[in-house]
């Protein structure tokens, strides 16, 4: 989730890059650096750490230019050293550049352009970047950039200063995925990763779509849609106030932060990947080889959300790790006499970190002697405290009292941690596996793209009184995260069921009155789910399907249809999710519930 801006026009422009960065200082502190271009020279000054490191730099080496860039990074590819800070630049010395986002495939052509002879100094899939739009640099930057991004996949934001059009004083940029934004001034414009940077400056900006590259100069904007053809984006004015600012522009901080996911579940796995190596590092666990072929199985102990997350954990880490999971909700565990004892890892997952129940149950298996890990978005915590092992999620500070972005960021976690797991046992991570995972933040961001058919779906089916939602397998914790979702915020009582349970009783609720959701993704229990939706049709139900597979498939069978994206199918229940969510945000707004702040509900509880 790193921060990017920009400046070209008459000001000095490092102050005014470093003033940009400390609002957007929260978006990444492993490193921070800035690029300058001064009568053809390009100066660069980087720092590893937090931003304080490179103010500290600078005051003894402190560039001047026309025009720069300026960056603070979260890493994703490669330590957070100074080699791998933002910006970097191409083996020639002609460019400079800053990125958010992940590079898919840049392994293919770093492998290219190294056979090519483009050095390689870095461990970034950015200076792939940057050495790829020099190797196009026969043309100008702007066309160099639109050759370059043809070659890119995967989600990715940057910026390009280059030595070559030092005359033109001109950035170019290109999105395709995380945010940006350019801002207009008199003789002077603006770039950054968040609207929340430009305020300070200008409020005229100018939103770029995907697949938009775009230069600034100081004479103003010009933009070119992903076919090369020039385009139009509409100007916009930003009048927020300090809570509008807050929300990035959202109606409520739950649309926000469901559309926060693609950035924040590759935030969870960034820096805890090698893409060349197919491994996973946690520094955060303490557990040796020896100890983890020793291990006898697992506890995972969570409560509403988090306990659904460790219902998908326990076939992860069962089919990854080998080993035996029992999930059990914090407020149930200690009233029984689990068997657990040194041989077990108690994992507790909570997103606050402060649930009294979930707390209780980690307090219970340590007394047993348990080892003790978390999964949680706080630092500092309780759960942290108590823990001798914490894997942490990176959804940074969620609002909306109905977890979002948390959720898919613990699944997220899990993922990793079962892939560790497997990995100190001895066994193969395979780079299928970690190219999965690579690719996930694209799947996220093409759901949140069909949010106009969820919405219609709402406005449709916004009056139901009763919803069941059917998943098999891995799925199945799905089902329940889907109708809790809705029951939470729109107050419409819902219940997620196993669907091969649903002949076991609730097909005697089913009638035209009752919507069915249905959960048709994944190979090994899809016909099996087919079966289960026809069962269903034959008594009259109204069935919204959400599938992976052509909709034809579902002819006859399903009344509505919402197609999302193929991934592995152990990561499917992280994409799956999220038109879920959005289903639920337009059916509870839809009723003029209070989304953010649902009645009795609160963020985190605190008490038994």
């Amino acid at each position: 989730m790193c921060g990017i801006v920009g400046y070209v026009g008459g000001r000095d422009v490092v102050p005014l890059l470093i003033d940009g960065l400390r609002r957007l200082e929260y978006r990444g502190y492993d490193s921070a650096g800035v690029a300058v271009v001064e009568r053809g020279q390009l100066n660069m000054v980087r720092a590893a750490g937090k931003l304080d490191r490179l103010v500290e730099k600078l005051e003894s080496h402190s560039p001047a230019g026309e025009f720069g860039l300026g960056h603070t990074r979260w890493a994703t590819h490669g330590a957070p050293v100074e080699r791998n800070a933002h910006p970097l630049v191409d083996s020639k010395g002609r460019i400079a550049l800053i990125h958010n986002g992940i590079v898919e495939n840049f392994l293919e052509i770093k492998h290219r352009l190294s056979a090519e002879g483009w050095d390689f100094v870095s461990d970034t899939d950015t200076e792939v970047i940057a050495n790829l739009i020099s190797s196009h640099l026969e043309v100008d930057l702007r066309e160099a950039v639109m050759r370059a991004v043809a070659e890119l996949e995967g989600l990715y934001a940057f910026a390009v200063v280059s030595t070559l059009d030092a005359a033109d004083q001109q950035i170019v940029v290109a999105r395709q995925g995380p945010p940006l934004v350019l801002g207009t001034g008199e003789g002077e414009m603006y770039l950054a990763s968040d609207p929340a940077a430009l305020l300070a400056y200008t409020k005229e900006v100018v939103f770029l779509d995907n697949g938009d590259v775009a230069r600034m100069t100081p004479r103003g904007i010009e933009i070119w849609n992903s076919a090369g053809e020039p385009v139009e984006r509409a100007m916009t004015r930003l009048t927020w106030d300090p809570i509008q600012v807050e929300k990035g522009g959202y109606k409520h901080f739950m649309l926000k932060e469901i559309h926060e996911q693609p950035q924040a579940v590759q935030d969870t796995f960034a820096g805890r990947v090698n893409f060349e190596t197919a491994a996973i590092d946690f520094d955060e666990l303490t557990l040796t080889p020896a100890a983890a072929r020793d291990l006898a199985g697992v506890h995972i102990l969570a409560c509403g959300t988090s306990w659904h997350a460790g219902l998908v954990g326990k076939f992860l880490i069962e089919e990854l790790a080998g080993l035996q999971v029992e999930v059990d909700y914090g407020s149930e565990y200690r009233y029984r006499n689990p068997l657990i004892d040194e041989r077990y890892i108690a994992l507790g997952i909570s997103q606050s970190g402060e649930t009294a129940d979930t707390l209780s149950a980690m307090e219970a298996a340590k007394e047993r002697g348990a080892r003790l890990f978390a999964i949680c978005n706080v630092q500092g915590s309780q759960a942290t405290r108590v823990s001798e092992g914490v894997l942490y999620t990176h959804a940074g500070p969620e609002i909306g009292v109905a977890s979002t972005k948390a959720f898919t960021t613990q699944l997220t976690a899990l993922y990793l941690l079962a892939l560790y797991l497997r990995q100190m046992k001895g066994l193969e991570v395979t780079r299928q596996q970690i190219a999965d995972l690579a690719h996930l933040p694209v799947a996220l961001d093409e759901v949140l793209a069909i949010e106009g058919h969820i919405e219609e779906l709402a406005r449709k089916y916004a009056r139901a009184q009763n919803f069941l939602y059917l998943g098999r397998g891995i799925n199945y914790p799905i089902a329940l995260e889907g109708a809790l979702k809705l029951k939470e915020i729109s107050y419409i009582h819902a219940e997620g069921y196993p669907a091969g349970e649903m002949k076991h009783g609730p097909i005697a609720l089913i009638d035209e009155e009752m919507p069915i959701v249905a959960i048709a993704t994944g190979d090994r229990v899809y016909e099996k789910m087919l079966s289960n939706m026809q069962e269903a049709k034959a008594r009259d139900a109204v069935i919204l399907a959400l599938t992976d597979r052509e909709p034809a498939r579902l002819e006859g069978i399903a009344d509505e249809v919402i197609e999302i994206p193929r991934v592995s199918e152990l990561l499917q229940p992280i994409v799956n999710t999220v038109p879920l969510q959005l289903f639920a945000y337009h059916v509870a707004v839809r009723r003029g519930c209070d989304v953010d702040q649902p009645r009795n509900l609160a963020k985190s509880v605190t008490v038994e």
